[in-house]
């Protein structure tokens, strides 16, 4: 879908929407669509144009055209731009901090934006695992605690509701670097603190679209256009009741020993069909399984599992490339069976889910429907990539019908596989 660089990243970040909306792929930013997908200050300005947007930023294509920027558009009140790539991030970082400090202290700012770049730039000069990088971040740490004070000491802050969140684009390898499929490289954090947000709590279900979502949320600014949804309404489902049943590995090698990722036990009212499953495989994923992503995509890298970017915490997977690594018999079959939900006959409903798929010759992924407990017939079925989609399906319901069970049924051998989360009918 996208480079882990800061291009893609940031561009999430303020967009609220992934890159294969957003457009912008690397560095480059060809392919840029933010007049569709704007950043969330401009979607503050478009909507409630009285309100007062700042960017400061030492990243050049963050606030200004330069490198084929800017991400933060022109109709941003108040920008700043410094060249921390010319001038030195260790220079400009302070210059920034000491900017937005004024202007969140002094200035009367609904909605703001900063960026500090100096730990970015010693990851690529000394690595994830160097001292140089910690000790970027403890400065940076600084600067953030600065800017944070003068907040506080804003006149009128105790009646104020502000909302702050601390996040970066990607992560580094140890090494030094990023841009690649690696769980280091993609790795990143929110750090998020305001009214809805529950002070010490960590989450797994929350993904860089997020942020967007939760600043326009906080101004009023509508987000049904974005991807991200606000950290104080979290997207979660029954699969993500399944984290605290998660198991480490057992046949998977490329998985980190300590990391537990996957269960075969499914949340309550739903089921898993492997009566026609072949025997032996790798026993991780034996039919169906439900996992995270550290676990998932750890398997087996750059086959594209890391794009499954639209699934949230826990998701149900059917992996037969990863299952034919291990002596068995027979083929991958096998069926992800959901509730029974009731109806009314006559009526329309909608089905969506989110997915990922890679699709080969020779394997079959099919949406099936059954009405009281009937022959179920199939709604959907893949023959193409379907990379990161959300996917909507309409379900005309017969007359008289009084419940649906949904069935995902995935089979194969040596082929690709087929990821399915946040099932929901309305």
């Amino acid at each position: 879908m996208a480079a882990t660089s800061s291009g893609p990243g940031w561009s999430t970040i303020a967009t609220g929407v992934w890159p294969d909306k957003h457009g912008v792929k690397d560095n480059s930013f060809t392919g840029k669509n933010y007049g569709a997908h704007p950043d969330f200050l401009t979607r503050v300005e478009n909507a409630k144009p009285s309100l007062n947007t700042y960017a400061a930023a030492d990243w050049e294509p963050i606030t200004s055209t330069d490198q084929n920027g800017p991400i933060f558009s022109a109709k941003v009140d108040k920008r700043l731009s410094l060249k921390g790539d010319r001038d030195g991030y260790g220079n400009e970082d302070p210059k920034i901090a000491a900017a937005a400090s004024a202007e969140l202290r002094d200035g009367n700012p609904d909605a703001a934006f900063v960026y500090l770049g100096q730990v970015d730039s010693a990851g690529h000069s000394y690595g994830a695992a160097s001292q140089q990088y910690l000790d970027a971040i403890g400065r940076v740490d600084t600067l953030v605690g600065q800017v944070l004070t003068a907040l506080k000491n804003r006149p009128t802050y105790a009646q104020e509701n502000w909302k702050i969140l601390v996040t970066t684009d990607h992560g580094h390898t140890d090494g030094g670097g990023h841009g690649g499929s690696t769980i280091q490289e993609r790795g990143t954090f929110v750090i998020a603190k305001g009214a809805g947000i529950a002070a010490g709590s960590v989450r797994e279900d929350v993904r860089l679209v997020d942020v967007a979502a939760t600043a326009l949320a906080q101004v009023g600014v509508s987000t049904a256009a974005l991807d991200g949804v606000p950290l104080a309404n979290p997207d979660s489902d029954a699969f993500d009741s399944l984290r605290p049943n998660l198991q480490a590995r057992v046949d998977e090698t490329g998985i980190p020993a300590g990391t537990k990722g996957f269960t075969h036990t499914p949340p309550a009212g739903w089921s898993v069909d492997n009566s026609k499953m072949g025997t032996g495989g790798v026993a991780e994923w034996a039919g169906w399984a439900f996992a995270t992503d550290e676990f998932w995509s750890q398997a087996q890298r750059d086959q594209w599992r890391e794009l499954n970017v639209r699934s949230r915490d826990v998701f149900a997977v059917a992996d037969s490339d990863e299952w034919d690594d291990k002596t068995h018999t027979g083929t991958f079959d096998s069926t992800l069976i959901t509730p029974k939900w009731a109806v009314t006959g006559g009526t329309t409903r909608t089905l969506a889910f989110q997915t990922h798929y890679r699709h080969e010759a020779g394997q079959t992924a099919q949406v099936l429907v059954s009405y009281d407990g009937g022959a179920p017939a199939v709604v959907k079925t893949y023959t193409a990539d379907a990379v990161a989609k959300a996917e909507s399906l309409p379900l005309q319901v017969p007359a008289g019908a009084r419940d649906v069970q949904v069935r995902f049924r995935y089979s194969g051998s040596n082929n690709w596989y087929w990821t399915v989360d946040n099932v929901t009918l309305t």
